[in-house]
């Protein structure tokens, strides 16, 4: 058995819930020498440029996770000013990108996974995006880890799906099948210029939490599928301009972008392994004929 087969056959046996809210807690610590040692470990392992961070000392954090989710100084990622191009939600690694073929996703060597079941098993959700596009973008621990807005979006709705707490890492996305679409994930889902956009902030293991900037702590909830709409009817609107962030991971994980069909296109330098940097172009929108 090969490394990666091993490290994926080992995370269906540990306790994934426990082991990710026990290192939340700790994660969450304010005692003084605790926090340090964290961020000292972690940054001996990880190269992290502070000189980008509004707060550039470690030991001023209050916690491990407020290191983890530091804010970045305003002019350290530009954004696409261009109003047909969309902006990079993150810094990472594009782990797929391309076409949502027959509702399935391309996932890695020879799976792929249900687009109605990544957003929660409902098939009126996931029609818009019938043979539209997704990207699938992969946060290490280095990386920035609060997501930003790809164009200007009005929320419609958020949809809590809970689910595994699999790793997102390639090894473990090229061993573990319908991984996205069986891990505990968040689904926005906005109207913007380029049609209906879903950003799904999927959840792994060691991840403490999700969160958004207008409620705040998502995920974990209860083991229940819970929608919260946000249509004028149902709640105040939220609207959230191009660039602005939307959300954090507290530890790793993954964003998967959905547009519907010739909604977008994504620019050619992008594939699977290509680097991202919150900001720039990652795609364009499609001129209505």
């Amino acid at each position: 058995m090969n490394k990666a087969r091993l490290f994926a056959a080992l995370q269906y046996l540990v306790p994934q819930h426990l082991l990710s809210r026990a290192v939340g807690y700790l994660a969450d610590c304010r005692i003084g020498w605790v926090k340090n040692s964290f961020i000292r470990i972690f940054s001996r392992f990880y190269p992290i440029n502070l000189a980008e961070a509004q707060e550039e000392n470690p030991r001023a954090y209050p916690s491990f996770n407020a290191f983890f989710t530091r804010a970045l100084k305003p002019d350290a990622r530009p954004i696409a000013a261009d109003p047909r191009q969309l902006a990079c939600p993150v810094d990472g690694t594009v782990s797929q990108l391309g076409r949502i073929d027959y509702g399935r996703l391309f996932q890695a060597k020879g799976h792929s996974y249900s687009l109605t079941t990544l957003l929660g098993g409902d098939s009126d959700r996931a029609r818009p995006f019938l043979d539209g596009s997704f990207a699938c973008i992969y946060l290490s621990p280095q990386d920035y880890h609060r997501v930003h807005m790809p164009l200007d979006g009005c929320l419609r709705e958020t949809v809590y799906v809970p689910g595994d707490l699999f790793s997102v890492n390639q090894a473990t996305v090229g061993e573990v099948p319908n991984l996205f679409a069986r891990n505990e994930r968040l689904v926005a889902i906005f109207d913007t210029a380029a049609g209906p956009m879903a950003m799904v902030l999927v959840g792994a293991m060691i991840v403490a939490g999700i969160e958004t900037v207008w409620s705040g702590q998502e995920a974990p909830r209860r083991r229940s599928i819970q929608r919260t709409g946000y249509l004028p009817e149902e709640k105040s609107p939220v609207v959230v301009p191009k660039g602005a962030e939307m959300g954090r991971f507290k530890l790793g994980s993954t964003v998967i972008l959905l547009f519907g069909k010739d909604a977008v296109e994504w620019l050619d330098e992008f594939k699977a392994g290509t680097r991202t940097r919150l900001g720039t172009p990652l795609g364009t929108l499609v001129e209505s004929p």
